[in-house]
Order: structure tokens, then C-alpha cells, then sequence
């Protein structure tokens, strides 16, 4: 287990515990309202998603089911993409005929999501959306339709809330900024 003070790795808080809780809360209201009277399915993109999910699956008064989705675009150690998407643990669910949600902790390039999204679309399902807790639009490499967004950030490596350094810190009631350089090593 790697010894490290997490001042030493952040920077600032970008998104205090308050203002997300805020924010989810909003996002569960109206996909509520707009899913009143649909089956709807929230398709969670692990691990990252998985806070995100749970804080918005409760704020979401209609039925609905879940399912966990895991994709890798990152290699071993890695802070940015290959662009080459690996499907490393799929659905369990079928989603044909179902009004499906896919659930992002942050959009980056937009490479990755695509991928999925189309992987998806081959699945049938009545309807798919995107739910993204953080955009990072000036990022965006391909156009995406991104109908629930918490936040659109700026072009900075973010943690916390289910985002990680070095697959660390993902417990932070809030989203901080990752200092430049700053690793956590063993």
C-alpha cells in the first residue's frame, strides 16, 4: 500500500460535496420526468461510474433496473487513452426494446464513449441517451449527443467521486484537481 499525503497530489477543489449532491439530485428529478412511463435501464461505464450511479439511481423516483459495462481504452499505469477501446466485462442484461441510459463519470475525447454507444445501438434497444457527470468539451474530439450533463469542466486531470490517480482517491466526497506531476507510487 502506497504512503502518500493527498495534499501532496491535489491542487484545489474543483466541485465541492455540496454542489454535486446538488446537481445529481437535479439530474435524477429530470430523468425522472422524462422517464416517467418507460422501462427504463441505467448502464453504468465501470469503474469510475459507479459513485456517479449510485448517488443517481436514488434521486430517480421512476422504476428502473441497472447494469455494469467495463471498457478499457487506457493501458496498464496509463493517463491517456489509446483510442483503441477494449470491452473487458459486457452487459448482463438484454436492452432490446428498453429505454437505455448510459452513465459516464467524465466525457474526455469523446473516443471512448462512441465506441460504446455504438456497441449499444447494435443491441436494439428502444432509446439510449447519455448521462455525464463531468464534459470536458474543449477535449472533444467526436461530436456526441450528451442529453444529462452535471458539469462541463475545464481541461484539467480531475479525482474523486469515483475518478482516480494511479487508481487511488476515488472515495472523495468532492472532485479535486490532480497537481501536474503528482503520482502516487508504491
Amino acid at each position: 500500500m502506497p504512503n502518500f499525503n493527498p495534499d501532496d497530489v491535489l491542487g484545489e477543489v474543483l466541485i465541492d460535496e455540496e454542489t454535486l449532491s446538488a446537481r445529481v439530485r437535479a439530474l435524477g428529478k429530470r430523468i425522472s420526468a422524462d422517464y416517467a412511463d418507460k422501462n427504463l435501464h441505467l448502464v453504468c461505464i465501470l469503474r469510475g461510474g459507479v459513485v456517479f450511479l449510485t448517488d443517481l439511481m436514488r434521486a430517480i423516483d421512476t422504476q428502473h433496473t441497472i447494469d455494469f459495462m467495463a471498457v478499457s481504452s487506457y493501458g496498464v499505469g496509463a493517463r491517456e487513452s489509446s483510442g483503441q477501446v477494449r470491452l473487458t466485462m459486457d452487459l448482463k442484461e438484454d436492452i432490446s426494446g428498453r429505454d437505455v441510459i448510459l452513465v459516464e463519470d467524465i466525457i474526455d475525447s469523446g473516443n471512448t464513449l462512441a465506441n460504446v454507444l455504438e456497441i449499444l445501438a447494435t443491441r436494439n434497444p428502444a432509446s439510449l441517451t447519455v448521462c455525464t457527470l463531468l464534459d470536458k468539451v474543449e477535449r472533444r474530439e467526436v461530436d456526441i449527443d450528451l442529453t444529462y450533463v452535471g458539469f462541463q469542466i475545464p481541461d484539467k486531470f480531475v479525482v474523486g467521486y469515483g475518478l482516480d490517480v494511479d487508481e487511488y482517491m476515488r472515495n472523495l466526497p468532492y472532485i479535486g484537481v490532480v497537481k501536474d506531476g503528482a503520482f502516487i507510487t508504491e
